[in-house]
């Protein structure tokens, strides 16, 4: 037996009034549709098969990078008929599970249930108000038909039980079923729920599995459902940090938008926001309102409030921040201090190097045991082209000093606060650069006219 995943994605979901399909939406690091392929992508080696239709062409183009096998539906008719044209891509003996490209947080042991379940495998929940939505009639335990609410009478209503849609069968009944449905009702269209009744009818076993968590089989079709599952997601995840040992200050203020893998006692504070691949090493700290993205972090590093890396790489035990932001291409070797309103971009900084006030730092290689004062700026960008700094070991470079690119600072140099320096600094020397102070005796400063 082969499994194949259907996964429907056509809708074009009206109520999220946006130019984006509704499966492009997003929950934590990736799209609707992407989090459905991906748990597919746990259950079996096949493609997916999905069903797409409103906004074909970015669908298709934002989610290229995927093993996915496309099937276009022309006019949508009803979920019965989405499935329909995923047909020619199944055979008979497959075990075919069909999902919804905007239910994202559904489990691969949930769905691993419903495919082994006898017969015809039927996802179902337990809602404390099931209003609205199809209940399950069981009878001796076995499902044996769905009951819209507004058909339903007051004892059928009273059934908390109720249908999510994703079910899995035979390749051969679905082809069965599906040919055998009609259209008519109010909406003239093809529904998938249709086909509970002919199994029942042809003496095939209808299996109900109850997802554990409502949560797992909710779908979004407005911006307040998308926010409720973005937190429901986080809290997932956030749950699941915690057991590997993570600290969290409060699970609640927390984002991870991407893959975070973490040593031993990593304490991350509130609001940070984790994008792309992250890697923190043991002992890592993290305050609050930090943004990490695409960031590797060796062993006993802090990082302060308010802080913004991206494509960076630290070293054990640096400091980073208040207030301060890593850009791509940035190394911090072992025990690098980066401070407050510092930026730092495209430059690697050496062992126990210190930059710490109010300092920009782009396209720089700079040694160990460098003191960087407060305000200096390497100009690296003379309009058109960007150039290289060049900081040796041991220089100390004095406050609000301007290295202007291409330049370089020997080994030991000492540059004096205040200069402008536009030449190479020789190595354990003074260099610097200031016109000469005068005080002016006949000047008057100018008052305010009444």
């Amino acid at each position: 037996m082969t499994l194949k995943v259907v996964i429907l994605a056509a809708g074009k979901g009206t109520r999220m009034r946006s130019d984006t399909p509704k499966v492009l939406q997003t929950i934590g690091p990736c799209s609707l549709l992407e989090h459905v392929i991906r748990v597919s992508r746990q259950l079996g080696d096949e493609p997916a098969i999905v069903v797409y239709g409103h906004g074909g062409e970015q669908v298709t183009e934002a989610l290229a990078h995927l093993p996915v096998q496309w099937v276009l539906q022309q006019q949508q008719l009803g979920t019965g008929h989405a499935v329909q044209q995923a047909l020619p891509h199944l055979d008979d003996a497959d075990r075919v599970l069909v999902l919804y490209g905007d239910v994202p947080l559904v489990t691969a042991d949930t769905l691993q249930a419903v495919i082994d379940a006898d017969g015809l495998g039927l996802l179902t929940v337990l809602l404390d108000d099931p209003d609205g939505y199809g209940r399950i009639v069981r009878q001796d335990g076995q499902v044996q038909r769905i009951v819209e609410h507004k058909d339903a009478d007051d004892a059928e209503r009273g059934i908390k039980e109720i249908n999510t849609g994703i079910l899995a069968a035979s390749g051969g009944h679905l082809r069965d079923w599906l040919g055998r449905l009609n259209s008519d009702n109010a909406q003239g269209e093809f529904y998938l729920t249709d086909i509970i009744a002919m199994a029942v009818a042809d003496g095939v076993t209808v299996t109900g599995v109850t997802a554990a968590n409502p949560t797992e089989v909710q779908g979004i079709n407005d911006r307040q459902q998308q926010a409720e599952l973005e937190r429901a997601y986080q809290l997932r995840e956030a749950r699941r940090l915690m057991a590997e040992g993570v600290c969290l200050r409060d699970p609640a203020r927390f984002d991870l938008r991407g893959e975070l893998q973490c040593g031993r006692d990593v304490t991350i504070d509130i609001n940070v926001i984790i994008e792309g691949r992250v890697e923190l090493g043991d002992r890592v700290s993290i305050g609050p309102n930090v943004l990490l993205k695409d960031v590797t972090i060796g062993n006993d590093v802090t990082i302060h409030a308010n802080s913004v890396l991206e494509q960076s790489r630290l070293g054990s035990e640096a400091v980073v921040g208040p207030f301060a932001r890593l850009r791509p291409d940035t190394v911090l070797a072992d025990k690098v201090k980066v401070g407050n309103f510092v930026e730092i971009k495209k430059s690697t900084i050496g062992t126990g190097s210190k930059v710490n006030h109010l300092s920009y730092i782009g396209d720089t290689r700079m040694g160990a045991a460098v003191n960087i004062g407060a305000g200096t700026i390497t100009c690296n960008y003379d309009g058109a082209n960007k150039h290289l700094t060049v900081i040796g070991d041991n220089v100390f470079v004095g406050s609000d000093s301007q290295l202007i690119a291409p330049v370089t600072i020997e080994t030991g140099a000492t540059i004096g606060a205040g200069s402008t320096i536009t030449r190479n600094a020789d190595a354990g020397k003074l260099t610097l650069s200031r016109s000469k102070q005068v005080t002016t005796t006949a000047w008057t400063r100018p008052v305010k006219k009444k």
